[in-house]
């Protein structure tokens, strides 16, 4: 394989897991291009001013052994308390390695944190998963509790046989009344259609084997005993306690990858736009690059091909032309685009007496969902909780308002002032903040966040059988396999194309495979 070179579209964790890989792995010199000017894709962390913005918030988490390890050989985990379990008090399992970092002496260090993310609606707050707690009957009500009881009854008894859209997988896992509860308004904010036009394949992608039963059987077994490792080998996805998380947000991760790709001879070219894919019989023979600074195309040769770009634009930029269906089916995909207002605070409204606080009463979520009807707001993240030297100073409050449009529409075309003063005025809404304490904001577009499984998404095999032909070409990550993956699938992806490549492996399906049965990742080795 000496003197071979893989290019690679896209600086996101697929991209950047594949050319650490190869580099590390086989003696193919990784050549990465990225159309933004940033490394991490939207994994990457915003600097504004000191404080930092994680968009869409990234938990550090895979039942995959090979992440987990990958992970912490890039930064390992703290040995030492970091700030605010210092100031809480809060005990955790710190590492046992001599001379594991501590987060208050290094910058590179991942940090564990608990996992707090819950649910707002009707002005109060509700665990999530949703738990069988005193709290969660009084705020539902004694009617709303009954129903949703019945309703989990009728579908154990009765489930949907064939499940042909989201919302008939949500109903057999929670009930047609926690469904529509709890449910149903917000998956619809995020996706912009009803859940009766989402395939069930985005539930078996986020939500898999969680359901009422497994969320009380976890209920339950913490009673006894909880999981304290890192690995939590036992526990659903979506329950997990803890979590890691590099010190200065997950960019920070990418961006010590993209370091040291550059040290071990690899190449990374950002702002550069990948519009022609130059194919010939099976193979894909080099791609035409434009450089947006210099408004300058080129064309360069490679003997392996790895793309993490939106599938859509990949079809397009076929030449010669994809086949008709293919580029029918490919012009059909949808995107949910992503904005995120970064607001700097005094200091937050709401105060709340019940599990998720600090010793001081302010809230210690990651995140809360927000399910309120009478705002656009999807979801709130505290940065402060994620990791407190993502906050420059400790006396205020970083926060991330999500919100999710469809690139050009009225949410996406607002001015950046406009937005942020719509944004604010929501949080003030529900009660979260006092406009008066508002200090800073800035307002982040993000276009091609999600992969949606509507549109043309049910005849997605036409592209997949079209691009699996070339024996040269491995489509990897979110956007290039156009699956609502984490990054931890994404760079499954990656490291499962290497693998194939260092064999000499033509098969894609192995790649497709990933995300689609639990026990892959948890049997699967480095």
């Amino acid at each position: 394989m000496g003197d071979k070179t893989a290019i690679i579209i896209g600086a996101g964790p697929a991209g950047l897991t594949a050319g650490y890989e190869l580099l590390t792995k086989t003696d193919i010199k990784p050549v990465i291009f990225e159309m933004t000017g940033d490394i991490g894709g939207i994994s990457k962390t915003v600097d504004y001013k000191g404080n930092r913005i994680d968009i869409g918030g990234h938990r550090f988490f895979s039942k995959s052994d090979a992440v987990m390890e990958w992970w912490q050989s890039i930064l390992p985990v703290q040995g030492a308390p970091s700030r605010d379990d210092i100031r809480l008090g809060r005990k955790i399992n710190l590492s046992p390695r001599i001379g594991a970092p501590d987060p208050e002496q290094t910058d590179k260090v991942m940090l564990i944190r608990n996992r707090v993310s819950r649910i707002f609606f009707l002005r109060a707050f509700f665990d999530y998963p949703i738990s069988l707690k005193l709290d969660t009957f009084k705020n539902l009500g004694l009617t709303r509790t009954a129903k949703a009881g019945l309703s989990y009854v009728k579908t154990a008894v009765f489930p949907i046989r064939q499940e042909k859209s989201l919302e008939d997988f949500f109903i057999n896992r929670f009930g047609r009344e926690l469904y529509e509860t709890f449910f149903k308004d917000y998956t619809e904010k995020v996706w912009g259609v009803p859940c009766t036009e989402i395939q069930p394949d985005w539930g078996a992608q986020r939500v898999k084997g969680l359901s009422i039963t497994k969320a009380i059987a976890h209920s339950l077994k913490n009673a006894l005993i909880k999981d304290t490792s890192i690995h939590q080998k036992g526990t659903e996805t979506s329950l997990i306690e803890q979590f890691m998380y590099p010190k200065l947000g997950p960019g920070q991760l990418w961006e010590e990858v993209a370091s040291r790709i550059r040290s071990m001879g690899g190449s990374i070219h950002l702002g550069r736009k990948v519009v022609g894919i130059e194919t010939a019989g099976r193979r894909v023979e080099a791609i035409r690059v434009l450089d947006g600074g210099t408004n300058t195309l080129t064309s360069l040769r490679g003997d392996y091909f790895l793309s993490t770009m939106p599938v859509k634009e990949l079809i397009e930029g076929m030449v010669p032309a994809a086949p008709a269906e293919v580029r029918e089916v490919a012009d059909g995909l949808i995107y949910r685009d992503f904005i995120t207002v970064g607001l700097l605070l005094k200091k937050m409204k709401i105060r709340n007496k019940a599990a998720g606080t600090a010793a001081d009463g302010n809230i210690t979520d990651n995140w809360i969902y927000i399910q309120e009807r009478d705002v656009r707001l999807g979801r709130l993240q505290i940065f402060n909780n994620w990791s407190p030297y993502m906050v420059k100073d400790q006396d205020t409050v970083w926060l991330g308002l999500e919100y999710f449009c469809n690139e050009g529409d009225s949410l996406w075309s607002k001015p950046d002032d406009q937005f942020a003063e719509f944004a604010i005025d929501e949080l003030a809404k529900i009660g979260m903040i006092d406009k008066a304490d508002v200090l800073d904001s800035i307002v982040i577009r993000m276009p091609k966040t999600y992969p949606a499984y509507f549109g043309t998404y049910t005849r997605f095999h036409v592209i997949r059988d079209f691009v699996d032909g070339f024996e040269n070409l491995f489509l990897i990550g979110r956007n290039g396999m156009h699956k609502y993956n984490n990054a931890d699938h994404s760079m499954l992806t990656a490291m499962t194309a290497v693998d194939n490549i260092r064999e000499n492996n033509p098969s894609k399906e192995n790649i497709w495979e990933i995300n689609t049965e639990e026990e892959y990742h948890e049997s699967r080795q480095g």
